[in-house]
């Protein structure tokens, strides 16, 4: 690892060698500030989650129907990452950030006033498109100022930041749906993005410098990302990561329906039991960041997080499939508990080693792991409710098979027994 201010020299993908600073140390303004850019996206999540039964008394629609508006959103985020990490990578970081902020308030405000089921897809899809630019730019970001060792860190350390959000998000939704309706999430969803957006505008300062920009236009970013994808261990850990994280959003998108609606659970005890998960996932994040990483090798956590993973998902399907007989809330909710928990060595992980390979071109490097994973995700979704509100099934075999999956992806395309290329 070069010191601080030194530079150090990586090969792209086609072979040519290129200048990357070494790890520059961010302020913690600057921290928080990425740290409240990749809250986001479970703020939008996550908040809205225990209005999902309410949402589909208000609509009358069918609950397949209402988890399109997550599918929709995830699938926005997907997209949209496509296009502003590229384009990050040309114009810098802040003007695709800001002019995706001022769209996402914009969007969020509409889903407060929609009539009916299909404007809040349609809304939710434009919202994720637009909240897709901070998602990207703040991984985007991380690789501008780090690299190495320093960088897994400083991802743990944005997870614990960013992992506040899915802890409170739940309970400010429950809260919320104490006073108003479901339409009320959306108001407070809207403040937040004005909030962060003026936050961002004022101390958030670009990080990629002029000649360090890719130049080209839609060709030259396609040409970018083939190149990425030729990389056969890059490939593997954005496949490894975005199944993962599936896994996660299976359960994001059955946990209100499961906890609620078959188990009896009111949206508080769902909003506690999901911020209870969500203390696991940045725990196991933390002692990832402080304790492991430098002393264990990145890809050994991570073969051990995803095992976890699968063994959790396991489980799980196991208890809801009627094996163990009838079981109760409290042991799916530790089943969950561990899989949330275990996503604490995945996430960072995959991210830091993916993203590590890719100095030349960290804009779109980023877009196709958050793209591929919210991707993912995306098809997940439906799947978990495809069997009704009255079955937990569903959610523990698409959980089941992400995990398998994406330790399959990680032994297979990574290989990591052996020297990395």
């Amino acid at each position: 690892m070069p010191e601080s201010g030194q530079k150090t020299t990586r090969e792209h993908i086609t072979g040519t060698p290129v200048a990357v600073p070494a790890a520059r140390r961010a302020s913690l303004l600057v921290t928080l500030v990425l740290g409240g850019l990749t809250a986001l996206p479970p703020l939008s999540m996550d908040m809205y989650l225990p209005a999902l039964p309410e949402v589909t008394r208000s609509l009358t629609a069918p609950a397949a129907t209402v988890q399109l508006t997550l599918t929709a959103c995830l699938a926005g985020m997907a997209l949209g990452q496509l296009v502003v990490g590229p384009m990050s990578d040309k114009w810098g970081r802040r003007r695709p950030l800001l002019a995706g902020m001022v769209v996402y308030v914009l969007a969020t405000a509409v889903c407060a006033f929609v009539p009916g089921a299909e404007l809040l897809i349609a809304f939710r899809l434009l919202q994720g498109l637009a909240g897709a630019a901070g998602i990207v730019i703040a991984r985007a970001v991380v690789r501008d100022l780090y690299d190495g060792v320093e960088m897994a860190r400083f991802f743990s350390t944005l997870m614990l930041i960013s992992g506040v959000a899915p802890v409170i998000a739940p309970l400010i939704g429950g809260q919320i749906l104490r006073v108003t309706d479901w339409r009320g999430v959306f108001h407070v969803l809207a403040v937040i993005g004005v909030l962060l957006t003026v936050v961002v505008w004022r101390f958030l300062h670009e990080t990629l410098p002029p000649e360090r920009r890719q130049e080209g236009g839609v060709g030259q970013a396609l040409r970018t990302m083939r190149g990425l994808l030729a990389d056969r261990v890059f490939t593997g850990y954005m496949l490894a990561g975005g199944l993962a994280f599936a896994a996660l959003f299976a359960y994001i998108s059955a946990s209100p329906f499961v906890v609620q609606e078959i188990y009896g659970a009111s949206p508080q005890t769902f909003s506690l039991l999901f911020g209870l998960n969500s203390i696991g996932l940045v725990a196991v994040g933390q002692i990832n960041g402080k304790l492991l990483v430098g002393r264990v090798s990145l890809d050994k956590a991570l073969g051990f997080g995803l095992s976890v993973i699968l063994l959790a998902a396991t489980a799980l399907l196991l208890m809801t499939s009627g094996v163990f007989g009838e079981v109760g809330l409290v042991p799916v909710a530790a089943g969950l508990f561990v899989l949330m928990s275990a996503m604490g060595l995945a996430m960072p992980n995959t991210n830091a080693q993916a993203l590590m390979r890719t100095p030349h071109a960290a804009g779109s490097a980023s877009a196709l792991l958050g793209t591929s994973s919210f991707l993912i995700g995306a098809i997940a979704s439906p799947l978990v409710g495809i069997a009704g509100e009255r079955t937990a099934v569903p959610m523990a075999v698409v959980q089941l098979a992400c995990a398998a999956a994406s330790l399959t992806c990680f032994l297979l395309l990574c290989r990591p027994w052996r020297p990395t290329p």
